[in-house]
């Protein structure tokens, strides 16, 4: 059959900005700001941070690293979209290294220690609004951070002498606004980070 023309000029145009947004993925690989900037000028993405946040979500061809490094930026509108991507996801009935494995999914964690702060800032804030386990969001905040470094303490072959599971709970004494957290809850966190891993860097060695 013949295709009404319509149908071709939109085909055509819809071809074409598939074309434009690969080449906008490909240099958000690079250069995040600009990527970004190409695939508003094609009208694939709104320039809110809802919509950019819901796009690095939907998008699993994205640079994990370029995702990571602009969530972790300080300027404002970076930090907007950060808020933006843990908002709309969900740790309803999670554990919070459950949570962590789900949040870290989708990036990879910057090097710096100031971005990875604000990311687990945010994250422990969300993971809170689910949760009434912990006296206040710095408790999360805390744990969570003391996850991360668990994992790549027992997954890192770098690492020789691994950390026990008497050490984490001493690490996270008096974390609960003072007060202790259950060692059960904690030795159970412990048990599942060391039966598995999870990454949080493509240069990381501890199981995905």
């Amino acid at each position: 059959g013949v295709t009404p023309r319509g149908d071709e000029s939109l085909f055509l145009k819809q071809r074409e900005q598939k074309i434009q947004v690969q080449k906008a993925i490909k240099l958000f690989a690079q250069k995040p700001k600009k990527g970004l900037e190409a695939l508003h000028a094609c009208g694939w993405v709104e320039k809110t941070p809802a919509s950019i946040a819901a796009f690095f979500h939907n998008t699993p061809e994205l640079d994990k690293h370029a995702i990571g490094d602009f969530m972790g930026e300080p300027d404002e509108w970076n930090k907007s979209v950060l808020y933006a991507y843990v908002d709309q996801m969900s740790f309803d009935g999670m554990t919070i290294d459950g949570a962590l494995r789900h949040f870290l999914a989708g990036f990879w964690l910057p090097g710096e220690a100031q971005k990875i702060d604000r990311m687990m800032e945010k994250f422990a804030e969300r993971f809170c609004q689910n949760t009434s386990a912990f006296a206040n969001a710095d408790t999360a905040y805390v744990l969570a951070y003391s996850i991360i470094l668990l994992n790549t303490d027992a997954h890192s072959p770098k690492v020789a002498k691994k950390m026990t599971k008497e050490e984490f709970l001493r690490n996270n004494r008096g974390i609960n606004d003072g007060g202790d957290l259950p060692p059960e809850f904690l030795g159970a966190i412990y048990d599942r980070i060391v039966a598995s891993g999870f990454r949080v860097d493509s240069n990381d060695e501890a199981a995905a």
